[in-house]
């Protein structure tokens, strides 16, 4: 049975900066799409392509916390770097994935890569928030750098395109980020007029975002940089490409938790919030500059 769409939503009206470096659209929560309803994923901000041009200020997010969930960054087009107070660094380049367990708390922050500042270009970025269940929001914080060709890669037949399996399977591809609740998420490639076919449980929180072109998603039709979102029943889900397209699906299975959240921090109570702003600035999470 298919699972059916609940809605598709368009990309709001206009976008917000993160920083100065992040021109993004807010796909959740928001239009009535709470965290409980997509739960396991809290937050979605699409940096739809955009081009910054050059500049020798190099446009970012400065130190920020992170406590309680994971930062899931998936770089299209242009490059991030990052640093953060573990001593940790690196570059996210096209076709990578930065999985960060923020758990106990860490400071964080993320820019463009200094070479792409300088020349600019387009730039086309995905940061997905993913909840922690209680028993692991006291994780060390670590990450999982995924880059292109480690990822888990199923080409469709007929040459109607490529699965990028980020977590999850797909088939009988398995994804490389090790995830702490079940979570399937692909980077769906799909040549014109070819499509994909996929199952996931019914019981999972599914969406898409259409990052690039125009796709009928179980016979209905999903514009450039809408949000489908599922209903939850039926696993099959079909994606025709109308036109050369690029889409992100997501499924997860629900944490079935209280979420209270401020900022940066998501916990299961208000005291743990209290808590978590307390060990912040009582340096806690380290030191960056």
């Amino acid at each position: 049975m298919k699972k059916s769409i609940e809605k598709i939503f368009p990309r709001p009206s206009k976008p917000g900066m993160v920083g100065d470096g992040f021109r993004v659209y807010n796909m959740i929560p928001g239009n009535g799409i709470t965290k409980r309803r997509m739960s396991p994923f809290l937050l979605l901000d699409f940096n739809a392509e955009f081009d910054f041009g050059p500049s020798d200020h190099i446009r970012g997010v400065d130190v920020h916390p992170h406590k309680g969930f994971e930062t899931v960054t998936i770089a299209y087009k242009g490059s991030v770097a990052h640093h953060d107070s573990s001593g940790n660094s690196g570059v996210i380049n096209p076709g990578d994935v930065q999985w960060m367990t923020a758990g106990a708390g860490i400071l964080h922050k993320e820019y463009h890569e200094e070479n792409f500042s300088k020349t600019g270009g387009p730039f086309e970025m995905v940061q997905l928030w993913v909840n922690l269940p209680a028993k692991d929001k006291s994780a060390t914080a670590h990450y999982q750098n995924i880059t292109a060709d480690q990822m888990g890669k199923a080409l469709l037949p007929d040459g109607a395109g490529v699965i990028n399996v980020i977590a999850g399977t797909f088939q009988d591809t398995k994804g490389p980020a090790e995830t702490y609740t079940a979570v399937n998420l692909f980077d769906i490639k799909l040549e014109k007029l070819h499509q994909a076919t996929f199952s996931v449980p019914q019981h999972h929180n599914s969406a898409i975002l259409v990052v690039n072109g125009e796709a009928e998603v179980n016979g209905q039709l999903a514009k450039e940089h809408s949000f489908v979102l599922f209903e939850n029943n039926g696993e099959e889900i079909e994606v025709k490409a109308n036109e050369q397209a690029v889409l992100l699906f997501m499924s997860g299975e629900p944490i079935d938790e209280p979420i209270v959240s401020y900022g940066p921090f998501v916990m299961n109570t208000q005291a743990e919030i209290y808590q978590a702003f307390e060990d912040f600035q009582a340096g806690k999470f380290g030191t960056l500059e």
